[in-house]
């Protein structure tokens, strides 16, 4: 199976082992992966800064990087729903680009997603003994539908003791141009957040959007809380490194 990686502009900048996490486990399924060099932003910022025009151009360009992938995965599930549910309307008076931008949603998935739906992968005969929270984002579970995924990879890892995060479904308060534009707001979300997580004692937070994730460990960072925050792909590597070194099979 020929499978592309969509990076992202967080994981591509700021968290490169996020996206090598997600390729040594797709090959490990018997994925062929490739990576785009063409790709850059899927336009979301520019989008919900209601730059429509430019948001516009830079999916051009995303939709030509992936027009010839078989799928395309990404450890992002904001960035997936920007390509699932903005770019039909972006590009609703351009019919070919319109047709092209539907054809590449039927085969574009957030990582989970193609996990669990698209190669029936549940137990990765992981191994990790440690207490985890889990932190839904808003995209990947509102305009994704993202909810079983996560849980249902994690359900499976022997050892792990899945606490349920209060208000779990509350956003962060990140929300991309969000957190710049209503600073004041995004700091008291992200304070109430943070203090769920502390409340459950996990000893790792684990996510599928490392938006979220940067804002919530920023934030547990700077009250110098000792939560290791984990996308759920680097979560599921380790745990198979755990597992491999404990003689599971």
């Amino acid at each position: 199976m020929r499978v592309s990686l969509f990076i992202t502009c967080l994981a591509d900048q700021l968290y490169p082992e996020v996206g090598e996490s997600v390729v040594r486990l797709l090959h490990r399924y018997g994925c062929e992966v490739d990576f785009p060099e063409l790709q850059t932003c899927c336009g979301q910022p520019a989008y919900n800064s209601g730059y429509q025009d430019e948001a516009r151009e830079v999916a051009r360009n995303w939709i030509r990087a992936f027009e010839h992938s078989d799928y395309v995965v990404s450890p992002s599930g904001s960035c997936t729903g920007m390509v699932h549910h903005y770019y039909p309307s972006l590009f609703e008076n351009e019919p070919e680009w319109k047709a092209k931008a539907e054809r590449l949603i039927e085969k574009t998935y957030e990582f989970s997603q193609f996990m669990v739906n698209v190669l029936g992968i549940k137990d990765l005969a992981a191994e990790f003994p440690e207490k985890v929270t889990y932190h839904p984002s808003c995209h990947a579970m509102r305009l994704l539908g993202v909810r079983e995924e996560p849980g249902t990879l994690l359900a499976h890892v022997k050892g792990l003791e899945l606490i349920d995060l209060p208000y779990k479904e509350d956003c962060c308060g990140f929300g991309g141009t969000f957190a710049v534009k209503m600073a004041d707001m995004s700091e008291a979300m992200v304070c109430e957040k943070a203090a769920n997580v502390c409340s459950t004692n996990a000893s790792v937070l684990v996510g599928t959007d490392m938006g979220c994730l940067m804002n919530i460990g920023g934030r547990l960072n700077k009250e110098n809380k000792p939560v290791r925050v984990m996308h759920l792909a680097q979560l599921l590597e380790e745990g198979v490194k755990r597992g491999e070194s404990a003689g599971r099979k």
